[in-house]
């Protein structure tokens, strides 16, 4: 009986122990406990009689798994609703450390400004708080056991959310630092350009043009753009509206008729199509010639094609021709010319498919996501109108305006974009892995080039999951908008183009996605243990040639459709693989990753925590030297006859006595003798007091040893000007030289009688 009730106290003690625990963590104050005289054990049970006593065998379980988890590395932590993550790392002996949430209404207040800043333009949908419940006390418990230990592997749907400057080597992390450089619209259409350094790829063959309104450059060549492809739109209007009427031109000459008369009742202006279609082509012709460099031979004063008036008036032209439905006359004879132009435009112009013939632009903001603020317009007023609204973003070339896909690929007359993963486990080397399963998404109406509605014209599905499916919509499309690869795999094999899928598309998607991480490449942070999964947006031109729309970080991994929930699931399971899995087994399983691009490795110098700094200043000299005086002027004059001077004395001259002073005392250190001229007269020269000088000059200079007569008086040879240098060469035979590399000193002793032989040392 005692031993009983000893287990029972034993038993109490430690529930009351964990129930401190569980009150401190959940944060719910603890009633105190009434004075009373009853015994300590009865007191504590009443107090806390509505927490639960856990088994103690349970208890020592979850403490083994976690201590055993924390010796093998296998701490984790996410943030966000990643259930399929956590049973895959729990699944592999893996134990969560709970991630501290942030407030839940700051961080709905400020979600939308901060994901605006960040650097990367992630789709997630799973911005909210991890509502997933844990209901495994045991998982629970492990969780508490090992809240103090470090973590080895973090996952989360936010870059900012970890700091990965202060991560140990050990630790992984799901997002690399500094990938704004291809996940925002601005650095996808900024870098891409580089691509020449890189690979001998062209970007335009799989990504639409681009241009940052924002920068000054770049608004003025979207403008030049912009009118160029008007001019090759309305080409391509005179063709295809030739070609459309052909067959029935009776029904056309009776449209044209009562389009004539509602022109006379609307008094719409006249449209010359004769002029227009003689513009575009001078527009088109100038442009090839600039393709061919050819026009760097034209003078800059030269008056453009078109002046500002002329545009205007051309623009006005096309838009009351195309966009307004405009009856001209009979263009039978301008189809070949226009045909003929077509044709050497489409050799240089490899989107010329894609443009079509209403100009239509799409303007994105720069480091938005989900579709948020895209909008498409089709004339260049409302273009700059739209940007301009926005200093701040004008400011920081936030906007961004790509070439809209005119002709796209359609399922049943609607549009569609894919969506596609990739994972980056290394930048050094780079090192790329492509998922085999990639899923559609649909717009919910069916697709026209009349309206630019975003229900038309975008596909994500953060807009279309609000909108309801138009009736008009083909009922072969699903009410969820979305088709996996297997689906549209079936959809081409009915057109017979199933065999393109494998042979065109998958391998120019690839393609796309290495070339857009070559040209960042330099730009990324390289941390090893880091990892990232992407999520690239491509569509489809009618020849089912793949164009890069955008790339998101953070792609969304919600199961909002059966597709998704099916493919999200997978791709997540197989990143687990690729990244833990095949870190202890190379022969791992990678699910359907597929391993597409292993760079070189590059050697990197390593860091050693100085920073190398080159500095320097510029000399300046405080003042220029006195003119050098010639040899009769810095000595007496002789007694007796003075000999004629030889042509050399006049050009020979010796530096000023005030720098000469310096000199003596350092002869007389040394022992040098003082250099004489061979031509001076046999008299012996009156001692001159010569003072001791040095002069340092940062140059290279040559020692020259001249066997003088001993009867000479000292001379300095100064090569101020050529000609000294060459009086002195013929007079001077021989000469040996020596070369030296530093400051250069002269010295002149103080002596009354010169040695036999003169020396300039340097």
């Amino acid at each position: 009986m005692r031993a009983d009730v000893s287990m029972e106290a034993t038993r109490s003690r430690e529930s009351v122990q964990l129930g401190q625990e569980g009150h401190q963590a959940t944060d719910i104050p603890c009633t105190p406990c009434p004075v009373s005289a009853t015994p300590p054990e009865g007191r504590v049970r009443r107090s806390f009689v509505s927490l639960p006593v856990l088994n103690p065998e349970r208890m020592r379980t979850a403490k083994a798994l976690a201590d055993k988890a924390v010796k093998m590395h296998k701490v984790f932590s996410v943030q966000g609703p990643y259930p399929v993550i956590r049973a895959a790392l729990k699944a592999r002996g893996w134990v969560e450390q709970r991630m501290r949430q942030p407030n839940r209404h700051a961080h709905q207040r400020h979600g939308d400004e901060s994901r605006a800043s960040s650097n990367d333009a992630g789709d997630s949908d799973d911005d909210g708080e991890d509502v997933e419940k844990e209901q495994d006390g045991l998982c629970d418990l492990m969780s508490r056991l090992v809240r103090n230990e470090m973590v080895y592997l973090y996952w989360t749907n936010r870059r900012d959310a970890i700091n990965t400057s202060s991560l140990q080597k050990e630790q992984i992390t799901n997002h690399f630092a500094k990938a704004g450089s291809f996940t925002t619209k601005v650095g996808l259409c900024v870098n891409l350009r580089n691509l020449h350094w890189f690979d001998s790829a062209d970007p335009d063959t799989f990504f639409p043009r681009c241009y940052r309104l924002g920068a000054q450059d770049e608004k003025h060549t979207f403008i030049e753009d912009y009118r160029r492809t008007a001019c090759t739109s309305l080409l391509k209007y005179i063709v295809e509206r030739e070609q459309s009427v052909q067959g029935d031109r009776t029904s056309h000459h009776i449209r044209a008729v009562q389009d004539q008369r509602k022109r006379s009742k609307q008094g719409s202006r006249q449209v010359v199509l004769s002029q227009m279609i003689d513009s575009a082509l001078k527009v088109c012709q100038e442009f090839l010639e600039s393709l061919e460099h050819g026009d760097i031979d034209i003078n800059q004063e030269t008056p453009p094609t078109l002046t500002k008036e002329e545009w205007a008036e051309f623009i006005d032209s096309y838009y009351l021709v195309v966009h307004g439905g405009a009856e001209i006359e009979n263009s039978d004879h301008f189809v070949t010319c226009c045909k003929a132009m077509l044709q050497r435009l489409v050799e240089v112009s490899p989107q010329l498919d894609i443009d079509g013939i209403h100009n239509i632009w799409i303007i994105k903001p720069g480091a938005k996501s989900r579709g948020r603020g895209i909008k498409c317009a089709k004339r260049l007023d409302q273009i700059l109108q739209l940007v301009d609204g926005d200093p701040t973003l004008m400011k920081e070339s936030k906007w961004v305006v790509q070439k809209y896909l005119e002709r796209p690929l359609l399922v049943h007359g609607t549009k569609f974009d894919v969506r596609q993963w990739f994972l980056v486990t290394d930048w050094n080397p780079l090192t790329v892995w492509f998922y085999k399963k990639c899923y559609l998404r649909f717009s919910t109406q069916p697709y026209s080039l009349h309206t630019l509605d975003s229900s038309v014209h975008l596909c994500n599905n953060s807009i279309q999951k609000h909108l309801r499916p138009s009736q008009q919509r083909h009922r072969g499309i699903p009410s969820d908008n979305m088709w996996s690869d297997d689906q549209f795999r079936t959809f081409l094999s009915s057109q017979g183009r199933d065999a393109q899928w494998q042979a065109v598309v998958v391998p120019r998607m690839k393609k796309a996605v290495i070339h857009a991480l070559q040209t960042t490449q330099d730009l990324m942070e390289s941390r090893k243990n880091t990892f990232e999964l992407y999520g690239a947006d491509f569509m489809l031109g009618c020849d089912l040639r793949p164009w890069l729309i955008e790339i998101n970080a953070s792609p969304t991994m919600a199961p909002s459709t059966p597709v998704t929930a099916r493919l999200c699931a997978a791709v997540q399971e197989d990143t687990i693989r690729v990244v833990l899995d095949r870190r202890a087994d190379r022969t791992a399983n990678t699910g359907d990753f597929q391993l597409i691009y292993r760079q070189a490795a590059v050697e990197v110098p390593q860091y050693v925590g100085v920073n190398l700094l080159v500095e320097g200043f510029k000399i300046k000299c405080p003042c220029p030297l006195p003119p050098l005086r010639s040899s009769n002027r810095s000595v007496p004059k002789h007694r007796g006859p003075v000999k004629e001077k030889e042509p050399a004395a006049d050009k020979v001259k010796l530096l000023p006595k005030i720098l000469l002073k310096s000199a003596e005392t350092r002869l007389k250190s040394t022992g040098s003798g003082v250099p004489s001229p061979p031509h001076h007269p046999p008299e012996p020269p009156v001692p001159v007091p010569i003072e001791p000088f040095t002069l340092h000059l940062p140059m290279a200079v040559k020692s020259i040893h001249l066997p003088i007569s001993a009867q000479s008086h000292s001379v300095l040879l100064w090569k101020r000007r050529p000609e000294v240098s060459k009086v002195c060469s013929e007079k001077v035979q021989p000469c040996t030289t020596e070369k030296h590399q530093g400051s250069l000193e002269i010295t002149v002793p103080k002596q009354s009688k010169p040695p036999a032989t003169s020396s300039l040392s340097a």
